[in-house]
């Protein structure tokens, strides 16, 4: 392996120590970890035949530790829309487990630590939950812990496995909405990279692409902030990871060490997102989050995979925070343009504001387009009526914190989703950076 295979191994072991397995021939530790919570577990997986050698490799490990378990309960498709929510929650509460193996992509990954949730507290209805530390909340007012969830990945993308989010979708609407707790972190989690061999051209591209939407927004919005330093090399190293092996994963499939650079990758992804750090000039604990381009993505479920709506948003975003993100577009500028898709004669170092961010918005555009993947909403479909569903979702309060974490943060009661938001939305649907404030 290479340099930053290296170093991406360090800061998740650093992280995470003995509570996450990654690698290859990992998934005999999942019976350990769901030995320390008690003798009897229950698996949800979906039961596709690829998946179905790896899922004997756990049961295996359930029995070398002695472990009473159920037969899998199916996972949930993709998005995790609340239906599947309820009828995990319900299969949960009929077993009555002492932990969850949970193994699958970020959807059924999210949809069992909802499920959590609602098997363990009487509040029945996902909507209370929602936005950040309601869980917790309620967790401390009924002097109740969570069903423990030990998440086992099978997709490098979502970081689902090592986060304190869950997303969870209403068809009805084709909406997004966020869980954002501590509480639902997996206590253990594991990810055998030998998985994602079987994975689909399609979900290998758009889990990617989520990786570096995840490094590069909490990387944005790290402006000013007391772990700046940490999440530069975060976003640096897990990017170039992705965009290097990403094309080579496509192209090869069975190339195992390239899905192990990338899985390595991805997960930094879900290390960025969960970046937090005390600032000891003010005692305040400083966190991290994805923010715009995540956002955005919320209302976007009918038209795009996720992965594929944050990397048509992105490089919009990057143009209108541009004042902001100078250090930062230098960063990323410079793996765009080793990989290709900025000419090497621009001097980066000497670029500066809008010029600068409109150069490095114009390389992750040309990324996307060397992938085949649409580099506006027109050309992925979405009527441009999406747009004020778009704007409107964004004033939820339950959405409070993306805003929050954007390089400058937008503010609801001062206009700034309809002056900023809007014309950024807008220009992502023809592809006018023009129109960018």
């Amino acid at each position: 392996m290479g340099q930053n295979e290296d170093i991406a191994e360090k800061l998740l072991k650093d992280w995470k120590g003995e509570n996450y397995a990654f690698g290859v021939n990992v998934l005999d530790k999942v019976g350990e970890f769901s030995s320390r919570f008690g003798g009897k577990t229950m698996l949800v997986a979906n039961r596709s035949k690829w998946l179905n050698p790896w899922l004997e490799e756990i049961i295996q490990s359930l029995k070398s530790h002695k472990l009473n378990y159920e037969m899998p309960t199916r996972g949930a498709r993709p998005n995790s829309p609340r239906e599947d929510v309820y009828r995990i929650a319900l299969a949960i509460s009929k077993v009555e487990p002492d932990s969850i193996i949970a193994v699958g992509g970020g959807s059924t990954i999210d949809a069992v630590k909802a499920a959590s949730v609602l098997a363990s507290y009487e509040a029945s209805d996902i909507e209370n939950y929602f936005g950040t530390g309601e869980v917790t909340r309620v967790s401390e007012e009924t002097d109740k812990q969570l069903i423990p969830v030990i998440a086992v990945q099978t997709a490098s993308g979502s970081g689902a496995h090592l986060t304190k989010y869950s997303n969870i979708t209403d068809p009805a609407t084709g909406i997004k909405k966020i869980i954002v707790d501590e509480a639902i972190i997996p206590p253990a989690a594991a990810f055998d990279y030998r998985v994602t061999l079987s994975a689909s051209k399609a979900l290998t591209l758009d889990g990617g692409l989520d990786g570096i939407a995840h490094c590069w927004e909490v990387f944005m919005g790290a402006t000013g902030k007391c772990y700046y330093e940490e999440i530069k090399q975060i976003a640096q190293v897990g990017i170039e990871l992705i965009m290097e092996n990403l094309p080579l994963a496509v192209q090869k499939p069975d190339d195992l060490q390239a899905r192990v650079s990338l899985g390595l990758g991805t997960d930094l992804g879900g290390y960025a997102i969960m970046i937090s750090k005390l600032n000891p000039d003010t005692g305040v604990v400083e966190k991290g989050g994805t923010n715009a381009g995540h956002l955005g993505s919320f209302q976007l479920v009918r038209y795009l995979p996720h992965g594929r709506a944050c990397a048509v948003l992105n490089p919009y975003y990057t143009v209108l925070f541009a004042k902001a993100i100078e250090p930062q577009n230098r960063v990323v500028g410079a793996i765009f343009q080793k990989a290709g898709f900025i000419a090497s004669d621009v001097d980066l170092e000497k670029l500066e504001g809008r010029t600068l961010a409109e150069t490095v918005a114009e390389g992750m555009i040309a990324f996307a387009r060397s992938l085949g993947f649409p580099t506006t909403l027109k050309e992925a479909g979405v009527p441009k009526k999406q747009i004020e569903v778009m704007v409107e979702a964004a004033k939820n309060p339950q959405l409070k914190m993306k805003l929050q974490n954007m390089p400058i943060p937008m503010q609801v009661e001062k206009g700034d989703v309809d002056t900023l938001m809007r014309p950024t939305l807008e220009a992502a649907y023809c592809g006018d950076l023009t129109l960018i404030p």
